[in-house]
């Protein structure tokens, strides 16, 4: 079996520069990294919350999150500059390729009544954000284990000059968009 950055190489590659007519496979868009987001609004009046956070995060990416604390006081969500208000990770290179390969695999077809991801959610740039609603929908997330049922933002960034091409390459990548 092939892993997606073989196949990447292989075949992504050559029918991205057919269909773009680029002169240079250094012109065909792909991967940059990929950003995986908890944010942690009862971090304030919950510390266990952040350890749960990262612990799923850990398992998820298979790489140590780390913590974000806010910038700035808002009184209105009770928040101090320095508190921990979430959890990050930046995957690169193999990992990388592993988690878009999982998570168009495995993660995004688990979800329940799942019929494709919005493919409007590129930023002009070529880069893709995705928000899912629960942690859940990763095998390696034990339901026994969790405390809390939490949201996760995936943002994908390419080297994609326009969405068109970004949605193309992760189109070619496996990423189940709506019809």
């Amino acid at each position: 079996m092939t892993t997606l950055k073989e196949r990447y190489k292989q075949e992504i590659v050559p029918a991205l520069m057919r269909e773009f007519s680029y002169r240079n496979v250094m012109q065909v868009p792909g991967l940059h990294k990929v950003v995986l987001n908890i944010g942690l609004g009862e971090a304030t009046s919950n510390p266990k919350a952040l350890d749960a956070a990262v612990k799923d995060l850990t398992a998820i990416a298979g790489q140590k999150p780390v913590v974000k604390r806010a910038r700035k006081s808002v009184a209105n969500f009770k928040v101090r500059a320095g508190n921990p208000i979430g959890v990050m990770v930046t995957l690169r290179g193999a990992r990388m390729y592993q988690f878009v390969e999982k998570l168009c695999s495995v993660a995004l077809p688990r979800q329940r009544d799942f019929q494709g991801i919005s493919g409007d959610a590129f930023d002009g740039r070529g880069n893709y954000t995705l928000g899912l609603k629960e942690q859940l929908v990763f095998p390696e997330i034990e339901y026994d284990k969790v405390d809390k049922v939490r949201g996760l933002e995936i943002s994908i960034v390419t080297t994609a000059k326009t969405d068109q091409e970004g949605k193309r390459l992760l189109q070619l990548m496996g990423m189940p968009f709506k019809a």
